[in-house]
């Protein structure tokens, strides 16, 4: 990925570079985009629907079919070639052998958090994330830490501590769900390359252990989802295109749109997950209702900063 001052979202892929000509109008970019994020969204609906699987079935599920529907895909978009002419470059493969697994580890631990009905902590997970992805990039990346975003890192910080304090809870799900993903994320910037060649390679590189991961499942009747049901198996297979489909729709997305714009577009995914929580039924007490208040005005205070910096990268390249 490309370094940029502001990261529009921790995400499961780099965007290619695109001429003027590939850039979709905005109305149809930003369609497609938030299709996306409405799958990213509402996708524990459907994990809901896979409990009859374990948390580890369904991520073995979702490696296993999700890298032939990415061949597919990469041989309609003609990128084949460019695909596995990334195996002569041996760092950039380990380094994809490591966010293999960040993203294996955030997977299960998605799907885990949907099963034991934690779904409100999903939520603050990727609430959390962009600004602790504004944090790395101080941090590691050097990246200048301005008033405002100093101000959004910080009343995030306190939407944690507080609900660590008054409800005694520390949201490791959460924080977790954040830590990686932030840590995914950075080391995909440092790969120059397709977002749907990397996460190719990621799930190719996890393949192998995953079918014989599945295989001694079956074996020793810790699975056996697949086969026992009809129903079942659709629904494993389906978890495939519920990985990819919302990678590609955000690709193209991108395409058409500014960074801002996809800034802000990326708190439908976490919106929708919050609202899934709370229609589960799942525990919401005033010490959760501050801590999503105080994040959420970090949130406001970062968008904010976000379209003053565009706002400015504008005027800059206009004169």
């Amino acid at each position: 990925m490309t370094r940029v001052v502001y990261a529009p979202k921790p995400r499961l892929m780099s965007t290619p570079a695109d001429s003027s000509s590939n850039r979709l109008d905005p109305g149809r970019a930003g369609a497609t985009a938030v299709a996306g994020y409405v799958i990213w969204g509402v996708s524990p609906i459907f994990y809901k629907w896979l409990e009859f699987a374990g948390p580890s079935e369904v991520v073995l599920h979702r490696v296993i079919w999700s890298a032939p529907l990415l061949l597919a895909i990469l041989w309609f978009a003609g990128r084949t070639t460019q695909a596995f002419t990334l195996l002569a470059d041996r760092k950039a493969i380990a380094t994809l052998a490591l966010t293999a697994l960040l993203i294996g580890f955030n997977w299960w631990l998605f799907v885990y958090a949907i099963t034991v009905d934690r779904v409100l902590e999903v939520s603050l997970g990727y609430f959390i994330n962009p600004l602790m992805n504004v944090a790395v990039g101080v941090i590691i990346a050097r990246e200048r830490f301005g008033r405002w975003r100093a101000l959004a890192v910080g009343l995030a910080a306190l939407g944690v501590i507080n609900l660590v304090v008054s409800a005694g809870v520390i949201p490791w799900i959460g924080l977790a769900l954040a830590v990686s993903f932030t840590g995914y994320a950075y080391l995909r910037k440092t790969i120059a390359t397709d977002g749907r060649i990397g996460l190719f390679w990621e799930t190719l590189l996890l393949l192998p252990l995953s079918l014989i991961a599945l295989v001694w499942m079956e074996r020793s009747g810790g699975g056996g989802s697949f086969l026992a049901d009809p129903g079942q198996a659709v629904l494993l297979i389906m978890t495939g295109p519920m990985t990819v489909l919302p990678l590609l729709f955000f690709i193209i997305g991108a395409r058409g749109l500014h960074f801002a714009t996809i800034g802000i577009l990326q708190f439908i995914a976490p919106s929708l997950q919050f609202a899934t929580g709370i229609a589960y039924g799942e525990p919401f007490t005033s010490a959760h209702a501050v801590t999503f208040a105080l994040i959420w005005s970090g949130l406001a205070v970062f968008v904010f900063d976000l379209l003053r910096f565009e706002r400015q990268q504008r005027r800059a390249s206009s004169t």
